[in-house]
């Protein structure tokens, strides 16, 4: 696959950029932009939290806490932008050593970093963490499969 997120960047991805490579839409595509990418080594994307994520309305009326699910998917989500698999669909395989240390409020802006630890032609796997004010509020090692016909 050829594009704007194949070569390292210092400018920001934007959202639009980064819907030509994840297949999640509203209300499930939870990436605003990509702040650093070096493909199959290291990213660094930001999600903004605001009070208008669908999920606040029951989690938890009064006191609004980022459900630890989400924060996974958007660590997931920054993990497979990672890998240039040329076209075909990066699908969440297994979650290991998931670690919830803080919570995530409307108003916080997660930084969620992907470090590559394995590589392989139909599989990949990292090590994730979601920082907020510079504490860690979550990580895990997150795998993946990289399957065929899958179009955006």
């Amino acid at each position: 696959m050829t594009g704007p997120m194949n070569a390292p960047r210092s400018a920001p991805v934007t959202a639009s950029q980064i819907m030509e490579r994840l297949p999640h839409r509203h209300p499930f595509l939870l990436l605003d932009r990509v702040d650093e990418l070096v493909p199959d080594v290291r990213i660094v994307a930001i999600k903004n939290v605001t009070i208008n994520e669908p999920y606040f309305a029951g989690h938890f009326p009064g006191n609004p806490i980022m459900p630890g699910v989400m924060i996974i998917e958007a660590l997931a989500q920054t993990g497979g932008l990672l890998f240039d698999i040329a076209g075909r669909l990066c699908v969440l395989a297994r979650i290991d050593a998931a670690r919830f240390r803080g919570v995530v409020r409307p108003g916080d802006r997660l930084i969620l970093t992907a470090d590559n630890l394995a590589r392989r032609a139909s599989m990949g796997k990292v090590r994730a963490a979601a920082t907020v004010d510079g504490r860690t509020v979550a990580s895990a090692e997150i795998s993946y499969s990289f399957v065929e016909g899958a179009s955006s």
